[in-house]
């Protein structure tokens, strides 16, 4: 066979490249980029050629357009022939590619996820040989492949793996944005173009030979093809009459050139011909399928003898010669001819659901049930693999083909709601009003469309809850007893608005209607009742319903986990499940449920703040606020935030917080939304404790639940526990604060989640006279296995458990305590909680007389602000008494409370009463 180098004219720099990039050490990427026939597919061989002299191990794959819109197509003609290596890696990469494989009922990994165990798999093949991965026409690779060879191609450094790409520069690509390094193809030079034509179609007459150069613009395949296009189509013309197709691009014209050869092949070949193409065998050397279902073209060889059919040189198998030739047959084949290769295919593919339901609904004319059934299937499929627009398009499609006017409304009523999810509103709405006539905008799929567009755009929460609970009543009225689909998403719909109104009237109005209900309510929807309304009277058991509901991955869609999700929250447990939220979330931001990725996120940073991973919580905050704004949902932008004004509260940044509550609450509060509002209370409460005001701590704490009782539908009610507790300490509510802690525990709140129960025995630990029974109830908080889940609440309560014991039993016996609640709250980044634990472990090693000698230390403007303080007053309005910011107000009081030796305001007076009035500087 002839070597490659042999065919090449003209590329010397580019061989020099391709040399280099080849025989280097280490691993590296590159994209070869141009026009159509300009070369790209010979360099690759040339590529390929190089790896083979050098001993490397070489696996192909190509893009073709007929797999484009399917999840993970060419990245499976990576991975197949390397799946033997697979059983090598540890569990955790094994399950990734079952996913992919479709062999496991896991949720789809995310493309960082997937990428590692890629890099992986390729790392473990690449230790007995170097290997080259080469793709063909990547322009046609699928979203998800592209992704994750996008992302491998960036870390390749340091291993014995090489990728090279080759794109068509007219055809928009995921590889435009990945970052890879580019070698241009560009056209020959004129004398490399006199060369290359001259090697190939020597004698040429000479008009006909300036004209092909003149036409080919130094195009190689133009070159090649011209010549024998005018020597079998001249019939009178001149050249200038058959190449003169004024402002027509070349690849237009090369197009037609393989036209004219496919118009003289037998009608049965061009049937063969065109059931490889629409099949998406590919030009070059074949790349076989997983599993080898790709169609094979057999008695071709009319078409190979015409110069549009190659032979591979290792299968025997017929390929096309380039993909304009493949363009070329389905373009000239009529909508019958295209539909009996369609119909051909879907026998070859029984047994694949996706490209069976793809051919099925490109060969059928008429409604047909089957097939509109085999699409919906289809498109179930393409939601749980992360594609969610294939989904609507499958969808829309089957709404067409079905044969009632019921299936074809339920049908795009599906479409519209993925379409909803996926972020697309508009588009959904477009979808539903296909679907309704005159007077025919109350239909659940309508109701469901225009309700969530009024939420997650306006924020009008109210009008959209009286739709949707209006619907649910049309449907129990018009005799709904067995589980709906529609009904469904109408039910999930109406809780995830009450959830969001938190009005205690409408949840128990919706509470009677969906026991009206009955069985038609599904189970997923019942835990959501339960965990999302009144978790302190209706939590018990949820975190147990959610566990085995998330347990059956398979049957779940991205709406499913996400409000699972949400329901692991309201009870505590979201640690567990985090790892699959962060898997689907990327994939779903990337090419899927938008919607669900926004609360995903807001799930993640949750648990990042509960278990102290406070930077990574502000980093997927930023993250979801880039998302929620560019999108222009106006809830979700003020629902984080609220969380952002939570996690700022934590950590002392008392200034920013306050800005960020009252954005949110003067959003949420004249909308009614009290789930925002809610927020923005729990946020001042934090704000609050971290300045040390705890009687505004207190104001606060209370707007959101009274002491002694947790307010129905107030999801901040059991959530602020400790905070509601220790402000009325502080502020000398003691009686106020014990009947808050024992209603904890009459409520149950322990058997509800574990935080709750870590709350609760440090608030009863807290507010005991009993010196024993404070002592059992600290130690039972402190050794409660939620205590590492959830690290600042232990920290406060080692904290109060440290001053008590520095009160009850000596300095040595708190030491301890206080220096395990210090470095938690340094850890965490919670400067003033950090001070505080300080001061009062400070206090456990020095006398009292050296205590007071350094409480002399105030500077006079510390001593103004310590005794304003004293007096009752708040930061701001410190602040505006001394001309100074409520922030700098905070930073003194910050330094003036370790040098007194207390960690509250309501200590300030009597540590202020032991210093000297001058003691001062």
């Amino acid at each position: 066979m002839e070597s490659i180098v042999g065919m090449l004219v003209g590329r010397e720099r580019e061989q020099e490249v391709l040399s280099e990039f080849v025989r280097a050490p280490g691993g590296r990427a590159l994209v070869l980029r141009g026009d159509a026939g300009v070369g790209k597919s010979t360099l690759l061989e040339r590529v390929v050629e190089l790896a083979a002299g050098e001993g490397q191990e070489v696996i192909r794959a190509a893009g073709v357009e007929a797999e484009s819109e399917l999840p993970f197509a060419g990245l499976h003609q990576f991975l197949y022939p390397l799946r033997s290596s697979i059983d090598q890696l540890d569990g955790g990469h094994r399950e990734v590619f079952d996913v992919v494989f479709g062999r496991s009922a896991g949720a789809p990994p995310s493309v960082m996820t997937l990428g590692i165990a890629v890099l992986d798999l390729l790392s473990l093949v690449a230790s007995d040989k170097p290997l080259l991965l080469v793709v063909d026409d990547g322009q046609w690779l699928d979203a998800a492949s592209t992704e994750v060879c996008g992302f491998v191609g960036r870390r390749l450094t340091g291993s014995s793996v090489r990728l090279v790409v080759g794109l068509r520069s007219d055809v928009p690509s995921g590889f435009d944005t990945a970052a890879l390094p580019a070698l241009p193809v560009t056209t020959l030079s004129e004398d490399a173009s006199e060369r290359l034509l001259d090697r190939h179609h020597p004698g040429l007459d000479p008009e006909v030979h300036r004209l092909v150069l003149d036409e080919a613009h130094g195009n190689p395949l133009a070159l090649l093809e011209l010549p024998p296009y005018v020597r079998s189509n001249r019939a009178g013309r001149t050249p200038a009459e058959l190449l003169g197709y004024t402002g027509v691009p070349l690849p237009q014209r090369l197009q037609h050139i393989y036209g004219a050869r496919i118009k003289d092949l037998d009608a049965a070949v061009r049937a063969e011909l065109l059931r490889g193409a629409l099949d998406g065998v590919r030009a070059g050397t074949a790349a076989g399928r997983p599993g080898g279902s790709r169609y094979r073209m057999a008695d071709a060889g009319e078409a190979a003898a015409l110069g549009l059919l190659d032979v591979d040189p290792l299968t025997g198998e017929f390929v096309f010669r380039h993909p304009l030739v493949r363009s070329a047959v389905v373009q000239m084949a009529t909508p019958n001819e295209r539909r009996s290769a369609h119909t051909a295919l879907v026998r070859v593919h029984g047994d694949d659901l996706e490209r069976r339901a793809t051919h099925l609904a490109a060969a059928a004319v008429d409604p047909d049930e089957q097939v509109a059934a085999a699409l919906e299937a289809a498109a179930d499929s393409a939601t749980r693999r992360g594609g969610a627009l294939t989904a609507v398009a499958w969808l829309t499609r089957a709404a067409e083909l079905s044969e009632s006017h019921q299936e074809r409304s339920r049908r795009l009523g599906s479409a519209a709601y993925i379409a909803g999810h996926s972020g697309r509103l508009g588009h959904a709405q477009q979808l539903v009003g296909s679907n309704t006539g005159p007077g025919e905008d109350d239909s659940p799929s309508s109701v469901v469309t225009s309700a969530y567009a009024a939420l997650f755009e306006e924020g009008d929460l109210r009008s959209s809850q009286r739709q949707v609970f209006a619907s649910i009543e049309r449907m129990r009225d018009s005799g709904v007893r067995d589980r709906d689909e529609e009904l469904t998403r109408l039910v999930d719909l109406l809780l995830a608005i009450n959830q969001y109104v938190g009005d205690a009237v409408m949840w128990e109005r919706t509470h009677d209607l969906l026991h009206s209900l009955g069985d038609a309510v599904s189970s997923h929807s019942r835990v959501y009742q339960d965990a999302w309304g009144d978790v302190v009277r209706r939590g018990a058991g949820v975190h147990e319903r959610v566990e085995s509901a998330l347990a059956r991955l398979r049957d779940l869609e991205p709406w499913d986990i996400t409000r699972l999700g949400v329901a692991a929250y309201h009870v505590d447990v979201l640690s567990q499940y985090r790892p699959l939220l962060e898997r689907t979330v990327e994939r779903e931001v990337e090419n899927g449920a938008v919607a669900d990725a926004m609360t995903m996120l807001h799930l993640i940073m949750l648990d990042q703040i509960a278990v102290g991973e406070w930077d990574e919580a502000e980093r997927t905050g930023h993250r979801t606020l880039d998302l929620t704004t560019s999108l222009n949902h106006p809830l979700f932008v003020y629902h984080t935030r609220g969380y952002l004004g939570l996690l700022a509260a934590l950590r002392g940044e008392v200034e920013q917080a306050r800005e960020l509550q009252a954005m949110v609450d003067s959003w949420a509060r004249p909308r009614g939304v009290g789930f925002l509002t809610q927020i923005a209370d729990a946020v001042g409460t934090a704000a609050a404790l971290s300045d040390g005001d705890h009687e505004a701590a207190y104001l606060y704490a209370i707007g959101i639940t009274p002491p002694g009782s947790f307010a129905p539908y107030a999801h901040q009610a059991s959530r602020t526990l400790l905070d509601l507790v220790e402000a009325a300490l502080a502020t000398g509510r003691a009686e106020e604060a014990r009947r808050h802690a024992l209603a904890a525990q009459q409520a149950g709140l322990p058997d509800i989640s574990p935080r709750l129960a870590l709350l609760t025995y440090g608030a009863l630990a807290m507010t005991t006279t009993d010196p024993q029974e404070a002592d059992a109830l600290y130690e039972q908080a402190e050794a409660h296995p939620a205590g590492a889940a959830f690290p600042f609440e232990l920290a406060r309560i080692r904290l109060a458990h440290g001053t008590r014991l520095r009160h009850t039993r000596g300095r040595k016996a708190a030491r301890l305590t206080l220096t395990l609640a210090a470095e938690t709250f340094g850890r965490l980044g919670a400067p003033a909680w950090t001070e505080r634990a300080r001061a009062e472990l400070n206090a456990t090693s020095g006398s009292v007389l050296a205590s007071t000698a350094h409480l002399a230390a105030l500077t006079w403007q510390e001593r103004r602000i310590a005794d304003l303080a004293a007096s009752g007053l708040t930061n701001r309005e410190i602040g505006e008494r001394m001309h100074l910011s409520p922030r700098t107000v905070s930073s003194h009081l910050y330094h003036a409370f370790p040098k007194l030796g207390v960690t509250t305001r309501a200590a300030l007076r009597d540590a202020l009463g032991k210093v000297p009035g001058d003691q001062t500087r």
